[in-house]
């Protein structure tokens, strides 16, 4: 990108070369690699690669790899072209983590390359993003675009609903793109795709200084503090689907991703029009913000399936209760979870898969019917949960005449510590 994005990059590559000793390659296009490689002390050990790229296939000038000699109508054009790395990136990160036997490999990327967040997550491996600018003005940036707050009133000073540390904006502090985006535009389609991504990164690197930043710096930590909730788009799409498959539910609510769990849900914002309403008149649903007695609720001999992320205390409490699982995993190992619980257990329904993808409600009214509906699916989910949930409570067995395994391996583990301290 700009140099005032190079240079600082440079930079923490050789501290962090410097500081911990750890192998560190710098990936970017041609002509970027050029110019650090002149910058770089020859006795260096930081290693550069180029990734193929020819801006005259985006639709940009000739050697327009980063924005120096770009007009601002085009910096945007050169970001969205940088999605077209995403390929041999990850062909890259493959080779570094198992051809060159370095497994434990972590992306640093610019705040602008959202996309790499997705390669990190195929991979299974970190990702942070740097951050040139200072941290409040990146919150605020991202604030702007992702809420574009300056439609929903005619006032020149409005404020930031998902910001509320920061005092009202004045629409003088808009560039003319942000004043004139609407949500549907391809800049506000880029800038919110880059956006959400970014914010699902494991943390940020800042150059910045906590005392002087600290607004900023607590409000891009609870923006990252959490990755086990869906988006804002999904939420919506979830909230369709339930209502469309006419099955009775409990729905326990949570801020999207992206927003300050300890605020209040804001349902006029983030689930359809009158949806809650509907539920409440209905009876449909239940909605409940934050907290629920979740065994108590699965325990109920009229709750017959479990929307769960795949985190493994949630499958094990659905499962000791005998009730299928309808997956969604988010983060980690809930991937894993959920393809033991579909392919090998035959208990589960993976609906969606992260916090990124693309589901629409009817493919979710779709999988609540085939789990609830009385087809065969559902009635084999079912038989085969109530098994595991026999084979759950047979592990846990301490009678005297028989003991489970989870109960034996427990005294194993006993008996193999005294041993070894007596």
């Amino acid at each position: 990108m700009a140099q005032g994005h190079l240079i600082p990059f440079l930079a923490l590559a050789l501290q962090i070369r410097q500081r911990t000793g750890c192998i560190v390659t710098v990936v970017n296009t041609p002509l970027n690699i050029r110019n650090l490689r002149s910058l770089l002390p020859p006795s260096t050990s930081i290693r550069l690669v180029e990734l193929p790229f020819r801006s005259q296939d985006h639709g940009l000038p000739p050697e327009s790899e980063n924005t120096d000699l770009l007009p601002p109508t085009h910096v945007i054009r050169l970001v969205y072209a940088s999605f077209s790395l995403k390929p041999s990136f990850k062909r890259l990160i493959s080779d570094i983590t198992q051809q060159q036997g370095h497994p434990h490999v972590c992306i640093i990327a610019d705040m602008l390359l959202g996309w790499t967040v997705e390669v990190a997550n195929d991979l299974g491996i970190l990702h942070f993003a740097f951050i040139t600018g200072s941290a409040y003005g990146v919150a605020i940036f991202f604030s702007l675009w992702l809420e574009l707050p300056h439609r929903r009133t005619e006032s020149d000073e409005f404020s930031l609903p998902d910001f509320p540390e920061v005092s009202r904006v004045h629409r003088s502090q808009l560039s003319a793109a942000l004043l004139n985006a609407d949500g549907t535009d391809f800049l506000s389609i880029c800038n919110q795709k880059n956006a959400r991504l970014t914010l699902m990164s494991d943390g940020f690197l800042i150059n910045t200084v906590e005392e002087m930043d600290k607004i900023g710096l607590e409000h891009l930590r609870r923006k990252t503090a959490r990755k086990n909730s869906i988006s804002h788009s999904q939420m919506m799409e979830l909230a369709k689907g339930l209502e469309a498959s006419g099955k009775i539910f409990i729905w326990v609510l949570r801020s999207p991703i992206g927003f300050n769990v300890n605020e209040e849900f804001r349902s006029k914002e983030w689930l359809p029009d009158g949806f809650e309403e509907r539920m409440r008149e209905s009876n449909q649903g239940l909605l409940i913000r934050r907290w629920a007695p979740q065994l108590e609720i699965l325990s109920h001999n009229s709750t017959c399936a479990f929307l769960s992320h795949c985190g493994w205390n949630s499958v094990l409490e659905s499962l000791s209760q005998g009730v299928p699982i309808i997956g969604w995993p988010l983060a980690a190992e809930q991937f894993f979870n959920s393809k033991l619980l579909e392919e090998e257990m035959e208990v589960c329904v993976e609906v969606a898969r992260g916090n990124s993808c693309e589901v629409g409600h009817e493919q979710i009214a779709s999988v609540i019917e085939l789990v609830m509906g009385g087809t065969e699916k559902g009635e084999n989910l079912r038989r085969k949960a109530c098994a595991v949930k026999e084979m759950i409570e047979d592990a846990v067995n301490d009678d005297e005449s028989y003991k489970g395994c989870s109960v034996k391996a427990m005294d194993e583990f006993f008996y193999f510590c005294r041993r070894k301290i007596e």
